[in-house]
């Protein structure tokens, strides 16, 4: 609407000095006796000084208002494809532009090529590290890990899961104790119940965080359903198979383990749902569970090092982290990575 009315202005400004000026070359070229015929002379019982002026700005509002609206559609075409193009999605082309558009167009694709080139560099690059770090990866240090692991199952979270079964026991079957006694007992529970989720989340963490050979879609299954035999969560998820280059693999597998590790330790959440999806050369990847949530400014400000490790694992391969949560209705956090798989991959 500004660039309508500021384009209808200066049409009516300009083509009012333009009858100014017409009308003062003819004055001075055949003068008149007296001035003031200007405006007591009429036609059709109209002040001859209204025609001077009601034309210029007629025809200027017209032409004005004309032109705005050829600008501003043209205005709104580069917005659309600068906002595509900001936000990481396919910018949609005219087959047949406007010519005032032809060179701005070409160097939009020319924008969207070296960024696709960059993301592609990145990609590339990650793949590439995350190949050298599994080959370096020294084999007594998985070792110990799983040692560890083992140990920590077999003894803490054996310990932990007794004790727990004991507190229940004792809670269902003393009912003669006092309602102070029986809170206590109760708090207990709860704190042996919430050390053994912060128990499986420590050994999701001693887990090896690479696939070792096994594709993402794999690698997520085995990983949710050992969860289900563990945790009493309700797990679903929505998994479709296509390639993935290894750096975005390894990189989106990270991700899944620091989210459901921070689920098991602060969501209190009884549903857990993910999904990995490929739509319009974006893979999706979304985690989402129906926990306390929490303030997502409040967490912006304090730097949370959970979500800022994710977000980091995110921009490495090109893509981004999005989380939405809100106290007491869950969290959601879905990441978008650039889908760049070469020709000869792509479907038929």
């Amino acid at each position: 609407m500004i660039t309508i009315l500021r384009h209808a202005f200066t049409a009516i400004l300009f083509g009012t000095l333009i009858s100014l000026m017409i009308l003062g070359i003819t004055l001075l070229t055949f003068p008149i006796d007296d001035w003031k015929l200007i405006f007591t002379q009429t036609i059709s019982n109209v002040p001859f000084i209204v025609y001077i002026l009601f034309i210029p700005i007629t025809i200027g509002a017209i032409s004005g208002i004309t032109t705005g609206i050829f600008w501003r559609q043209r205005f709104h075409k580069i917005t659309r494809q600068l906002d595509e193009l900001a936000k990481g999605q396919k910018v949609t082309f005219d087959e047949q532009p406007y010519k005032e558009l032809i060179t701005i167009q070409y160097q939009v694709q020319q924008v969207q090529e070296k960024i696709r080139k960059q993301t592609e560099n990145a990609q590339r690059l990650a793949t590439e590290r995350a190949n050298e770090r599994e080959k370096s990866l020294q084999e007594i240090v998985v070792q110990e890990r799983n040692r560890l692991a083992r140990e920590l199952h077999d003894s803490v979270s054996q310990q932990l899961f007794a004790a727990s079964m004991m507190m229940s026991a004792i809670n269902e079957s003393n009912s003669e104790m006092d309602s102070s006694t029986k809170k206590q007992l109760q708090l207990v529970e709860k704190m042996i119940h919430q050390s053994q989720l912060e128990m499986r989340a420590l050994l999701l963490h001693l887990r090896p965080v690479a696939l070792k050979g096994k594709a993402l879609q794999e690698g997520i299954k085995e990983l949710l359903l050992e969860l289900q035999q563990k945790v009493p969560l309700k797990i679903d998820w929505k998994i479709e198979e296509f390639n993935v280059d290894k750096g975005v693999e390894d990189q989106l597998f990270r991700i899944l383990q620091e989210s459901v590790s921070n689920t098991l330790r602060h969501a209190e959440a009884q549903t857990l749902h993910v999904m990995l999806i490929e739509r319009d050369d974006l893979i999706i990847f979304r985690i989402v569970d129906d926990g306390v949530g929490f303030d997502t400014e409040k967490i912006r400000t304090t730097s949370s090092y959970g979500l800022s490790n994710m977000s980091e694992r995110a921009n490495e391969v090109g893509g981004t982290l999005k989380v939405i949560s809100l106290p007491n209705q869950g969290t959601r956090l879905e990441v978008k990575v650039p889908s760049l798989r070469k020709k000869d991959e792509s479907d038929d």
